[in-house]
């Protein structure tokens, strides 16, 4: 996983966070929204998305091999 990828999923779940939290969101929806940002965050703490494995996506640069 990418950098700029892991700051978007960040930034994505911050948003969410102070949303629910203000009660902009709410409900199921709110809940619902509040866990996709609690994996959000846990994948780019850990660098890892497993549905980028399943679908073979990589945001990561690729290293030169030297």
């Amino acid at each position: 996983m990418g950098i700029v990828d892991k700051i978007i999923r960040s930034l994505i779940a911050l948003i969410v966070m102070v949303l629910f939290y203000f009660k902009v969101i709410s409900g199921t929806l709110g809940v619902v929204l509040l866990v996709i940002a609690g994996v959000f965050l846990l994948t780019s703490f850990v660098s890892f998305c497993p549905l980028y494995k399943i679908f073979g996506f990589n945001t990561c640069p690729a290293t030169k091999a030297e």
